[in-house]
């Protein structure tokens, strides 16, 4: 299936709000809470993009991190705390941290795009998609191809999901015919302009491998750019969507293409 076959996808191009917009001016050091995601709904964001963690008792979080360390006021992984523990942490003092339950809840119009960070956030994700029926709000990506792997086992074709590394990597590097046997199930890359092989620096993000995207039916969307000048080559390119955290800078360079909701 390709992304055409999922509600979840907009017509191109477009952004998504990296943990809500983290270096927005109105979001730094409240990454991830619901106040930074509203901040950027209230800009016009109708894409937000988060990582999720499972609690001890298996409660989802919208969180980036392992710990809660670095940005709250509170320690510990958060894979070994149950969820009243976590939930008493607060991001810059005063901000808590989000279940998925809670991102879902607060903006029923906007489409998630979600990141499983650790094994154990694989069931308690499945699980509140289907409590949600949030089967065409969400896609569904993984650093980890077992994580995806088991993730599509438990949702089957209903829920969009993220190339993994090795589709990735065939319509980057064999954009031919082993491309149409290596390539991911997913319906979209989600990568980075460049990659790192045995210490040298590659291009990832070039004409052949979104043509190849595109003629398997993919989007491509590539992370995470701040920089407007960058923002408009990519876009030039033929990507897709920009992941950001500079929201304010991406909704100006897509409305200037005449790509922005009035």
């Amino acid at each position: 299936m390709s992304a055409a076959d999922y509600p979840y996808f907009a017509p191109p191009p477009f952004g998504l709000a990296h943990r809500g917009g983290a270096s927005h001016p109105a979001n730094v050091g409240i990454e991830n809470t619901l106040a930074a995601f509203a901040t950027a709904v209230d800009l016009g964001y109708r894409f937000l993009e988060t990582d999720v963690h499972a609690t001890a008792d298996g409660r989802l979080v919208a969180f980036h991190d392992e710990h809660l360390d670095r940005v709250t006021d509170r320690a510990g992984a958060i894979a070994e705390l149950p969820w009243s523990e976590v939930a008493a942490a607060r991001i810059a003092g005063s901000q808590p941290i989000p279940s998925l339950d809670d991102l879902l809840d607060a903006f029923p119009e906007a489409r998630i795009n979600i990141d499983i960070k650790a094994p154990g956030a694989v069931v308690p994700l499945w699980e509140t998609i289907r409590r949600h029926a949030a089967y065409d709000r969400v896609c569904v990506g993984s650093f980890g191809e077992r994580g995806l792997h088991a993730f599509r086992r438990l949702a089957g074709a209903r829920v969009a999901t993220a190339a993994g590394q090795l589709g990735t990597a065939a319509l980057r590097y064999a954009p031919g015919r082993l491309s149409t046997l290596a390539h991911s199930p997913g319906q979209v890359l989600q990568i980075p302009t460049t990659h790192e092989v045995r210490g040298r620096t590659f291009p990832l993000v070039t004409p052949g491998l979104i043509a190849a995207a595109h003629r398997f039916g993919l989007q491509v969307h590539v992370w995470t750019i701040d920089d407007p000048d960058e923002m408009v080559r990519l876009f030039d390119l033929g990507v897709d969507a920009i992941v950001s955290d500079r929201i304010d800078v991406l909704r100006d360079v897509l409305a200037a293409r005449g790509a922005w909701p009035t």
